[in-house]
């Protein structure tokens, strides 16, 4: 249902304006004040908001500018005195969807207010078709969160601005970024993925940048770098906050020049636009002097916050069957089965690392089920072991019997054997390789394909 965030400092409208609205089948949420009605909106959102324009602490206007900057595509609708109309007109220009004139009638406040809901649910669900189809698949998300990513993504990606993806890992930043890439003008050019966290950083530099032959030792050829590989197109540098400051300011150099110099060459010019993810505080880091500050700022042009998948929980059921029919699939399995029961316990999952895991448990089960069925029973038997302490490694993994292709249950092994072990290790590369016995990039090219971290 419908969310409207009531904002007025006057007790006796906003018991009004809360009646009146709930009576026209809304849901009402009301604050005492401009400083709360922020709070709260940064905190939950709204698909709509009714604000008074002259309240004594944070002002319409104010709330109006600052819920715009939150999410662009909110309608705020203002209430407004007599005798205001020209503060009202000026509302409008700064883009509020409408102003309510007091007293107000109560059938037009609310059809006003319906109205507005309306258009915003079809501007989202545009937006999100348009991703779809840029996407080429199906975007699984009924949440009023993600539907926010998903227009602020409609809005920024035709415009050339360097966009910074926060969020948890796993949350699907780089979904997000992939859609910003081909909703753009840019989309027929190269899409080039960079993750910072996969290379060690005395490789960084020649892989961001090139580097000519003879650079350094064992540079027997040259090599054109990520960002004249994506030349004309998108540069995605996931985990950005994971670059070392030497490379911080390389990169804020070819932002800020559009210029970049490959080790033991010259500068060259490249035309790229950046997109950047981090699931770290940026901000925090770059007050600790582990982020240069002046890189923080030229990325942070436009933020968007991936949620993570228990704040958009409305999401799972559909995402559930994608991934089913995904796996399904690739499994050689036909049709499958999945208990209501265990959809249920899904929900009531705090999914630490977000749809990633929840995509990884589906495979997992898959690999795993003796038939075509997913049950509760079956992801508690095979959770179990991973939540007891003293229990070897093989009582957690199993073969998903011989039904399925040999590969498949190799690699359903080693896939579990290597996820039990990066926990095991607090998901330390370096270490989880020494425990395996394998080199660290080895380990690398492993987890990028179990889905165990981003590329």
């Amino acid at each position: 249902m419908s969310q409207v965030l009531v904002i007025d400092d006057d007790a006796a409208l906003r018991y009004t304006l809360e009646a009146v609205l709930t009576d026209g089948g809304l849901t009402v949420e009301v604050h005492d004040g401009g400083a709360k009605g922020l709070a709260a909106f940064e905190a939950r959102g709204a698909d709509v908001v009714v604000t008074d324009l002259a309240m004594p602490d944070v002002d319409g206007m104010k709330v109006l500018e600052q819920m715009r900057a939150l999410d662009p595509g909110v309608p705020v609708l203002m209430l407004t005195a007599h005798g205001s109309e020209r503060v009202a007109v000026a509302a409008m220009k700064a883009g509020a969807w409408d102003y309510i004139p007091k007293p107000f009638d109560p059938d037009e406040l609310v059809l006003a207010v319906k109205r507005a809901i309306e258009t915003r649910e079809l501007r989202l669900q545009n937006a999100r078709l348009r991703t779809e189809n840029a996407l080429g698949r199906a975007i699984a998300t009924k949440s009023p969160a993600m539907q926010r990513v998903l227009d602020m993504i409609a809005r920024v990606a035709p415009k050339d601005v360097t966009v910074l993806l926060t969020g948890e890992s796993g949350a699907g930043k780089d979904v997000m970024a992939t859609a910003l890439h081909a909703h753009s003008r840019r989309a027929d050019k190269p899409f080039v993925r960079f993750n910072a966290a996969a290379i060690p950083s005395e490789l960084a530099e020649a892989e961001l940048f090139g580097h000519t032959k003879g650079a350094f030792t064992g540079a027997v050829s040259a090599r054109v770098g990520y960002f004249h590989q994506a030349e004309h197109g998108t540069l995605f540098i996931d985990e950005i906050g994971e670059l070392p400051l030497g490379m911080q300011a390389k990169v804020l150099r070819a932002l800020q020049s559009g210029e970049v110099q490959p080790v033991g060459g010259r500068t060259e010019k490249v035309d790229v636009r950046l997109v950047a993810a981090t699931n770290r505080d940026l901000a925090a880091e770059a007050k600790a002097g582990r982020f240069r500050e002046d890189l923080f700022y030229r990325l942070n042009v436009v933020p968007i916050r991936v949620p993570p998948l228990r704040e958009r929980l409305e999401d799972i059921d559909a995402l559930v069957a994608i991934f089913v029919r995904s796996y399904a699939d690739r499994y050689g399995m036909g049709q499958v089965d999945v208990e209501p029961a265990l959809v249920d316990a899904f929900r009531s999952h705090p999914w630490p690392g977000n749809v990633r895991e929840l995509e990884n448990t589906i495979a997992r089960l898959l690999a795993l089920a003796p038939d075509d069925r997913l049950t509760l029973a079956l992801w508690r038997s095979l959770e179990e072991p991973y939540s007891k302490g003293g229990q070897t490694l093989s009582s957690a993994v199993g073969d998903p019997g011989p039904s399925h292709p040999l590969r498949g249950r190799v690699e359903s092994f080693e896939r579990s054997i290597i996820a039990a072990e990066f926990e095991a290790a607090s998901k330390n590369q370096s270490e989880t390789a020494r425990r395996l016995g394998v080199s660290r990039p080895a380990l690398i090219e492993k987890l990028h394909k179990y889905g165990l971290i981003e590329r």
